[in-house]
C-alpha cells in the first residue's frame, strides 16, 4: 500500500485513514474493509508501529492506528465510531441493520470482539507476553504494554476470555446456519462479519500468498496457536472464508 506522510494528510481534502504500515492489525484492517465494502476512497496515512508518532499525535491526539479523518470533521479511532463514520458517509449497503433489537445484537457482538477487553484486546495482551519476559523489554513493547493495561495476570486470563468469546459466536452462527442464514445476525452480511473475518488474523493468519505479512510478524500472531486455536472450529474458519471470498480484497496489502 503506497502511504502518505502524516505532513502531506493534515490538509488533504476527503477521507484520511490512518495505519501501521506494514502491518495486518485487525483493527486498521476492519475498518479498510468496512470503508471498502462501501465503496468510500480513502488516503492511506503512514503510523510507525510502536514509535511515538509526535506528528500524527499532534494532529489527531492519537500515536496509534487507526484513525481517520474526513474534511474538517474531527478524527474519530474507536472501532464504534469508524463503524458510525462509513455508515454516515455511505448509508448503503447498511452494515448496521435498521430493526433495533438486531442492531443492538450487532454492535454488542462486535464490541465483544474489537473492544475494549474484547476478543483483539485479549490476544494483544497475550503477543506482549514474550517481550515483557525480556530481561530489558524493548521501550515500544513497555510502551504499548503500559497503554493496554497489560500485567502477567491479565495475560494469563485472555485465552479463557477468548475461548468464551469464541463459542459464543460459534453458537450464534450455528443458530444462523440451523435458521439458513450464513451471518453472524440477521439474513445479510454486517459489520460484526467483517469484524470477526479480520480478527481471527490475530491468532491464524491467512497464508502467505493472499497475506503477505513478514515471518517475524506471522510467527508472533501465530505464537502459541497450538492452545489459542483449539477452539477456532471449522465452522468459524469457514465463516471467516466466506468474507474473505464475498466481501474481502484479497490479497491483503498493507
Amino acid at each position: 500500500m503506497e502511504y502518505v506522510e502524516v505532513e502531506q494528510a493534515v490538509n488533504a481534502p476527503g477521507l484520511r485513514l490512518v495505519l501501521t504500515a506494514g502491518v495486518p492489525g485487525p483493527w486498521g484492517e476492519a475498518a479498510k474493509s468496512l470503508f471498502e465494502y462501501k465503496g468510500l476512497e480513502y488516503l492511506p496515512v503512514r503510523q510507525r508501529g510502536g514509535g511515538e508518532n509526535a506528528a500524527l499525535m499532534a494532529w489527531t491526539g492519537q500515536s496509534s492506528a487507526p484513525v481517520a479523518v474526513f474534511e474538517d470533521l474531527p478524527p474519530v479511532c474507536h472501532w464504534l465510531d469508524l463503524l458510525h463514520l462509513a455508515e454516515r458517509l455511505a448509508p448503503t449497503p447498511a452494515l448496521l441493520p435498521a430493526d433495533p433489537a438486531q442492531r443492538a445484537e450487532v454492535l454488542g457482538l462486535s464490541a465483544l470482539i474489537a473492544g475494549v477487553d474484547g476478543f483483539g484486546w485479549q490476544r494483544r495482551l497475550q503477543l506482549f507476553v514474550p517481550g515483557m519476559a525480556l530481561a530489558e523489554p524493548p521501550e515500544s513493547i513497555v510502551r504499548m504494554a503500559g497503554k493496554y493495561g497489560w500485567s502477567e495476570q491479565a495475560a494469563a486470563q485472555a485465552d479463557q476470555r477468548m475461548a468464551a468469546i469464541a463459542g459464543l459466536l460459534y453458537e450464534r452462527l450455528a443458530a444462523q446456519e440451523a435458521a439458513g442464514n450464513p451471518w453472524l445476525v440477521g439474513e445479510g452480511v454486517t459489520a460484526v462479519d467483517f469484524y470477526w473475518a479480520n480478527f481471527v488474523g490475530m491468532v491464524l493468519p491467512l497464508p502467505p500468498e493472499v497475506n503477505p505479512m513478514p515471518d517475524y510478524l506471522r510467527g508472533m500472531y501465530a505464537s502459541g496457536a497450538e492452545k489459542t486455536t483449539r477452539w477456532l472450529t471449522p465452522r468459524l474458519l469457514a465463516h471467516r472464508d466466506s468474507m474473505y471470498r464475498e466481501h474481502i480484497r484479497l490479497p491483503m496489502d498493507f
